[in-house]
């Protein structure tokens, strides 16, 4: 064992080409002197007059081997594509009984809220014309209501406030709400179950999908709940809320104000980020697992994974739902279920009715209702606080069936089935010495040296696609799988698939060894990929992550075929052990493909709006190598198995370089599509006015402000008509400059301040009006005159933000908005925004000074005033007209002021 040590601890590394000899010497000596010693397990010399099978060592023809790998594509696009598209039929007025969510009627209301247009904060077809649309269809829900059985209650919310959201104070005025209240006779529950959706939309959004489909949903709900004879405990609260987008907003203004807020416990939360497809539960509790009990046995179509979870709660992701105010500020618990297929229409024009079948709205409709019915009766609901019994590991198994259980039971699974790995794969190690009539010593000398190079098979699955984007993006190429998600196949997953294979077919093609039968070396290189997932498992348990689960699993169903085939001859017969364990790996192919794909389909859409500071293909290109890893780590080298497997390594090479070929030298790999996969271009056309000291003008100019949405920027329009002459980053004034000197629209605009650009325009812009700042006074306060207070009044647009920055040695001490938030930045940010109620916004600012000289500047105040719908002057829409038809414009004017007192 001395001397294993010794061999052992100088195999740290995989061995060059220059090295391979020299390490070969080393392994011959080591079979030398260890092959002299008695096998353990007592078959020493009896053992040795054994005669081996030659059939051990021989290997299927190597046509077989591109079957093997095709077999599993096709399993791909015949199973995984179709389960994950599959949506239920939807069901119509005619041919439907009672008791059950009809998608038509669904569907034919989201056409005439479709119809309405788009639904902005503060715009008339938000505060009127939506709520008024709704306020109808509730009004014919309630006149069909069950009286003796339910009372229904409806309260149209208009309200004010303001809270600090991520790094601004969010405040808002007159946002409405309307809200339903379903209470069965005479109940006694004082616990109410929230379901709440948003149908407010952003700038150029019809919001068929982001949520109107959900708004829909949840009225259809209300309606068989309404008019369905049967008994529920507890009441049931519908927000059907007007301000999300601006944002979370209204759903703020419900929780810490409504008179039926403090009642609420329970919560389903409806959201989208794409529409047309199935709907995903991504986060649920907090702390609350037994929510998962309830959603496996009622939902009719379940798709959910705690690794969506912890993804979506690390905050990488550019989204945000009003679970998060109902978490915070109401300490709800619940679930929290959002659309996500087609998300290249999220947030564009794009976002219409025609793009929302009905199976679609069946889907979530059937999904709730059932959900709304089981929480309702939950007696969970009566004392939450009971049953706070830690998080949940939760996934759907292709949509066809739910896993869910407690996170402690997750840890002790995950450390469990790991260590009955490695325990399993010791006694295949001393089986396979046995059978081979070498020591155990003898295969473990070999096993350490595979397992180094199964590591780095595992880093090289990562690394090689993370690689190819890090190429492409480099040189400007990034985005190529945007509109074409097929290309991934040959710049991510067959470079992925190389790396994974080539360790063992060097190691498998250099080793001649004949003491161990080829069928048992390749047994250990996949022993050495276990113990690998093994070691990764501990790990990200040990880290604290759920999502270890999907480690765990992918384990589960080796450990299984292996403890068979170790409980039968099958382990000792050449390649029989292979049958066994494919049967078992279709399994974890299929959820660890289909996991993967939902992630792909998810998160390639949000690559076309998640900035420029982010290179996209890394995580597209890890996202494809962690699923290739997981899918084909145990399948991969079976090519192995045939003979030839030199074809399977160039073929993958031949598709990766054709791939690559495609997308840089034609057509195929540009991004944008129109209509279908768009480029994000917003920008502002914005008028500046900057005022000194004394009031007088130092800079008065226009100019487009763009704030691009993905990787490649301006570069793709550079190619267009659209002349972006002299268009430059913002970044330099960003140091100098209180926010760049530039209108920055919300908190999303100052957190990529340095990544917008300003493109000047000579002829100076005109907004509508421009917003009148009025000094109410100035007063100095305090004994000794150290304190003044500014109280100003502005009336001005339905969506502003404010920047206030004092200049040194002077702080801000009191003001008008949040307390807490003085202190937390150097410029301050309030992001306001109004409904119906369009009053001026009023507001003071204290700030001391020692030595009481108030005569000098103290602070300079931004205010920048957007109009939103505004298309500007005939020069900014001529301007507009320019852009290629790929390009998706989201703009309208701005007035920026900005003023030193």
């Amino acid at each position: 064992m001395m001397r294993l040590s010794g061999i052992a601890s100088q195999l740290n590394c995989l061995p060059t080409a220059e090295m391979w000899q020299a390490l070969r010497s080393r392994f011959d000596s080591c079979q030398n002197k260890i092959s002299d010693e008695a096998v353990e397990g007592g078959v020493g010399s009896a053992c040795s007059k054994k005669v081996r099978n030659p059939e051990q060592n021989l290997r299927g023809p190597w046509y077989l081997a591109s079957g093997f790998l095709l077999f599993w594509a096709l399993l791909f696009f015949a199973v995984v594509m179709p389960l994950f598209y599959r949506l239920p039929k939807g069901l119509t007025i005619e041919d439907a009984s009672k008791g059950v969510f009809i998608a038509e009627r669904a569907h034919n209301n989201l056409y005439e809220f479709d119809e309405i247009g788009t639904k902005v904060v503060g715009s008339d077809g938000n505060e009127n014309k939506t709520v008024d649309y709704l306020l109808g269809l509730v009004a014919k829900i309630q006149e069909n209501v069950l009286d003796e059985f339910f009372d229904i209650e409806v309260d149209l919310q208009e309200v004010s406030g303001s809270y600090i959201h991520w790094t601004m104070i969010n405040k808002y005025q007159g946002v409405q709400n309307i809200v339903i209240k379903l209470t069965p006779k005479n109940t006694t529950s004082e616990s109410y179950l929230l379901v709440n959706s948003h149908f407010d939309s952003k700038p150029t959004s019809r919001s068929a999908g982001d949520a109107g489909q959900m708004i829909v949903a949840i009225l259809e709900v209300l309606r068989v709940m309404s008019t369905t004879r049967q008994t529920f405990r507890h009441p049931i609260v519908f927000l059907l809320n007007g301000a999300e987008e601006n944002p979370l907003q209204a759903s703020h203004g419900f929780i810490t104000q409504h008179k039926w807020a403090k009642n609420c416990k329970g919560l389903i939360n409806l959201d989208s980020a794409g529409g047309g497809g199935k709907e995903i539960l991504f986060q649920s509790g907090p702390n609350h697992s037994w929510l998962m009990k309830y959603y496996k046995n009622y939902a009719k179509h379940p798709m959910a994974t705690s690794m969506a979870e912890e993804i979506f709660q690390t905050g990488i992701l550019p989204s945000d739902t009003d679970f998060s105010i109902f978490v915070k500020y109401g300490k709800l618990i619940g679930l929290d279920i959002a659309q996500f297929i087609n998300g290249y229409t999220y947030h564009t024009k794009y976002d219409r009715f025609a793009n929302i079948p009905r199976e679609s709205i069946q889907n979530t409709g059937e999904n709730l209702l059932s959900l709304v019915r089981a929480l309702s009766n939950a007696t969970e609901l009566d004392n939450t606080a009971a049953y706070a019994t830690g998080h949940a590991v939760f996934f759907d198994f292709l949509g066809l069936y739910f896993i869910n259980y407690t996170e402690s039971t997750g840890i002790i699974l995950n450390y469990s089935v790991a260590g009955a790995a490695l325990i399993l794969i010791f006694v295949s190690i001393w089986r396979t010495a046995s059978i081979s009539c070498v020591s155990t010593g003898y295969v473990l000398c070999w096993f350490i040296l595979i397992l180094v190079l199964q590591v780095i098979a595992f880093v090289l699955g990562l690394v090689l696609p993370i690689a190819i984007a890090y190429a492409f993006d480099k040189y400007g190429l990034s985005l190529t799988y945007f509109s074409t998600p097929a290309l991934m196949i040959g710049l991510y997953i067959c470079p992925s698939l190389l790396g994974l294979v080539l360790p063992s077919y060097i190691y498998l093609k250099l080793q001649r060894s004949d003491k161990v039968p080829f069928a048992h070396r390749l047994q250990l290189v996949l022993h050495g990929h276990a113990v690998v997932l093994a070691i990764l498992g501990i790990g990200l348990t040990l880290y604290g992550l759920r999502s270890a689960y999907v480690v765990t699993w992918t384990l589960i169903f080796y450990v299984v075929p292996l403890v068979i085939n170790l409980l039968t001859t099958l382990h000792d017969r050449g390649f029989s052990w292979t049958g066994v364990l494919k049967i078992f790996q279709i399994i974890p192919f299929l959820y660890n493909s289909y996991l993967i794909y939902t992630f792909v389909v998810t998160l390639t859409s949000m690559m076309g709006r998640f900035g420029r500071s982010t290179n996209p293909d890394l995580i597209i290109s890890a996202l494809n190598g962690l699923g290739t890893i997981l899918a084909m780590g145990f399948l991969i080298p079976l090519v192995n198995m045939f003979r030839r497997p030199s074809l399977i390594v160039f073929s993958l090479l031949i598709v990766s370089a054709l791939t690559i070929y495609t997308a840089t030298s034609t057509q195929i790999g540009f991004p944008y599509r129109p209509k279908t996969n768009v480029e994000r271009v917003p920008y502002l056309h914005v008028r500046r006015t900057f005022y000194e000291y004394d009031g007088t003008v130092v800079k008065d100019d226009s100019g487009y402000l763009f704030n691009f949405q993905d990787r490649r920027g301006p570069a793709p329009l550079k190619m267009s008509k659209a002349n972006l002459t002299g268009l430059v980053s913002i970044a330099a004034d960003c140091d100098k400059i209180m926010m760049c000197g530039m209108p920055l629209y919300d908190h999303r605009w100052v957190k990529n301040q340095k990544q917008i650009m300003w493109l000047p325009r000579e002829e100076l812009i005109n907004p509508p009006y421009v917003p009148e700042l009025e000094l109410l006074g100035k007063t100095e306060l305090g004994n000794n005159t150290t304190r003044v207070r500014f109280k100003f009044t502005i009336n001005t647009t339905d969506h502003t933000s404010l920047f206030i920055q004092p200049f040194e040695f002077v702080n801000i001490t009191n003001w008008s908005f949040q307390l807490e938030y003085i202190g937390q930045q150097t410029t301050y940010h309030v992001y306001f925004s109004y409904g119906k109620d369009s009053s001026p916004l009023s507001f003071f600012i204290e700030l001391p000074k020692a030595n009481g000289d108030f005569q000098n500047p103290l602070f300079q105040l931004g205010v920048s005033a957007h109009f939103i719908g505004n298309k500007g002057d005939e020069l900014s829409q001529k301007f507009a007209q320019s852009f290629p038809d790929y390009a998706v414009l989201i703009e309208w004017s701005t007035s920026y002021q900005r003023f030193i007192f």
